[in-house]
C-alpha cells in the first residue's frame, strides 16, 4: 500500500490515522503543496491524481483519492478495528460531525482557496486570517453544539469510547486552528476530545510533526509562504 501525503495535509492527516488504526502498512511518498510550485502540478502525479491534491491512496491495482472515499473504503475492505460505530443512527451522527469538518471548514481555507484570495482579489495577510478563523468558528460552535447534545457522546471521543471518523477529521482541523493561533477555550469538548485523541499512539504517528517529509522548520507560521493545511 502506497500513500501520496504531505505533511501538513489534513485530508491525508485523517488518512494517516485511519491506517495506523486498522495495522495497515504503507509506504509514504511525500508531496510538497508549495516547494517548486506546488509538487502536486507535476505531469507525473497529475496521471496518479487528477485533481492534483493528496492524498493519493493505492492499493495494490487500486488508485483512490479523496480522504473521505479513504476512509469508507479502509472501512469496508478492513472492517476491523471498525471507525464507524455498529448503529445506524451513530453512524449517521460521525458522518454528520466529519462532514462539518471536511465538506464546511477545511474546502473554503484549502491552500489554492487562500492562494487565489490573495492572488487574484490582493487581500491582506489579517484579512487571510480573519477569513480563515470565520470558518473554523462557524464550524466548530455547531460541532460543539452537536456534541454537547447528543446522546452518543458519553465517553472520550466524539461517540462513546472508540474512535471514530469524526475524531479523525476534528483532530487535524484543530491542529490547523491552533496554528492559526486560535484560543480554543469556547470550545471545551472539542479540546477535551483533541487531548484524549493526542495521548493514542495512533494519532501521534500520523501527526504532522512525525512525517518523512516533516522539514526542520515545520513549526513556522501558517501564513509565512502559505505553508498549506491540504
Amino acid at each position: 500500500m502506497e500513500l501520496y501525503s504531505y505533511y501538513r495535509s489534513s485530508a491525508s492527516y485523517r488518512v494517516r490515522i485511519a491506517l495506523n488504526i486498522k495495522g495497515l502498512d504503507y509506504h509514504y511518498h511525500g508531496i510538497h503543496l508549495v516547494k517548486n510550485g506546488g509538487e502536486q502540478h507535476t505531469p507525473e502525479y497529475k496521471a496518479l491524481n487528477p485533481q492534483e491534491q493528496v492524498p493519493t491512496l493505492i492499493d495494490g491495482d487500486f488508485t483512490l483519492t479523496q480522504s473521505m472515499a479513504i476512509l469508507e473504503y479502509l472501512e469496508e475492505k478492513y472492517p476491523q478495528p471498525a471507525i464507524l460505530p455498529k448503529g445506524l443512527e451513530e453512524r449517521a451522527y460521525v458522518r454528520q460531525l466529519a462532514q462539518i469538518c471536511v465538506a464546511d471548514i477545511h474546502p473554503v481555507n484549502n491552500l489554492k482557496i487562500l492562494m487565489h484570495l490573495s492572488g487574484e482579489f490582493g487581500i491582506t495577510q489579517n484579512q487571510k486570517m480573519d477569513w480563515y478563523h470565520k470558518w473554523i468558528r462557524l464550524g466548530f460552535n455547531a460541532t460543539e453544539t452537536l456534541l454537547e447534545r447528543s446522546p452518543f457522546r458519553t465517553g472520550a471521543y466524539c461517540c462513546g469510547d472508540t474512535v471514530t471518523m469524526a475524531d479523525m477529521c476534528l483532530v487535524p482541523q484543530v491542529y490547523n486552528a491552533r496554528r492559526y493561533d486560535m484560543d480554543m477555550t469556547a470550545w471545551p469538548l472539542i479540546s477535551e476530545i483533541e487531548q484524549a485523541c493526542l495521548k493514542l499512539e495512533t494519532f501521534i504517528s500520523a501527526s504532522p510533526e512525525k512525517q518523512p517529509d516533516t522539514p526542520e522548520d515545520h513549526s513556522a507560521p501558517f501564513m509565512k509562504g502559505l505553508v498549506s493545511n491540504g
